[in-house]
């Protein structure tokens, strides 16, 4: 199952510990349909962090609307699943229960536990099931987190950077790993991240957000078909386009493209 979400007219606005006014998000309005998957992109404190946060419920705007399926969002649900940069796994608990732990913050472990193992087998960890955080690798850490997001069987997955901590092979990988599970299982997802070629690979509309105040500036159809070729024409000449957007067509080339 997945839900449609939408977003009118949202301001947020800090103070900070010096107590300046801090315009986080200025007049967003944004609809995404059941089942898409959506990357934002933008400058790094343009607020793409502070969207999905609200998106989620972890914080609530001075002024505007955001519902999901038309029901408006007030707090936080398991119906919208969130995977943080590190992954923000349970440095105690084994793969296993890491992924267990959703259910039982339900009080529905003892029903779905033999989800467990599906999930397990789901997100490729087979045979690491006893294993702690510290004895896998970062990549096979992002997908326990996932599949903690996912057991819940939320209608929408809000993912902050989950790849950005990770190495270029390690991250096609679980870029890879991410849209078997959205074909599978057909999540709503939104995706936060700074890697324009990822937000290609992956979407299909990428959200250009300005500067502080993060605005919404341009949103980009990605009508490329799958599965996508990251050295394909098409796929550069889009690339080519995001880049100049920002004015950095003419920086010197590097191996992965950072905004």
């Amino acid at each position: 199952m997945s839900s449609s979400i939408s977003i009118s007219r949202v301001n947020r606005v800090y103070t900070d510990t010096d107590g300046n006014t801090v315009n986080a998000l200025a007049d967003v309005s944004l609809d995404i349909k059941a089942g898409e998957f959506i990357s934002i992109i933008g400058p790094s404190g343009c607020g793409k962090t502070t969207l999905l946060r609200l998106i989620a419920g972890l914080d609530k705007p001075q002024s505007g609307e955001l519902s999901i399926d038309e029901r408006a969002i007030k707090d936080v649900s398991t119906e919208r699943g969130y995977v943080f940069q590190q992954g923000g796994l349970f440095p105690w608990l084994t793969v296993e229960k890491n992924i267990a732990y959703g259910l039982k913050a339900r009080g529905v472990f003892k029903r779905d536990r033999s989800k467990v193992s599906d999930y397990i087998s789901l997100v490729g960890l087979d045979g690491f099931e006893s294993a702690y955080p510290h004895q896998i690798s970062g990549g096979m850490a992002q997908r326990v987190a996932i599949a903690r997001a996912l057991i819940n069987e939320p209608k929408a997955l809000l993912l902050d950077e989950p790849m950005g901590a990770l190495d270029s092979f390690t991250r096609a990988d679980l870029q890879d790993k991410l849209l078997e599970l959205w074909k599978q299982k057909g999540t709503t997802m939104i995706l936060v991240t700074h890697d324009i070629d990822e937000a290609i690979y992956l979407s299909d509309r990428i959200v250009i957000m300005t500067p502080r105040p993060g605005k919404i500036s341009s949103i980009v159809n990605v009508d490329l078909p799958r599965p996508r070729h990251r050295g394909g024409a098409e796929f550069l000449a889009l690339r080519k386009s995001i880049l100049e957007f920002f004015e950095l067509a003419q920086a010197q080339p590097q191996p992965e493209y950072i905004i």
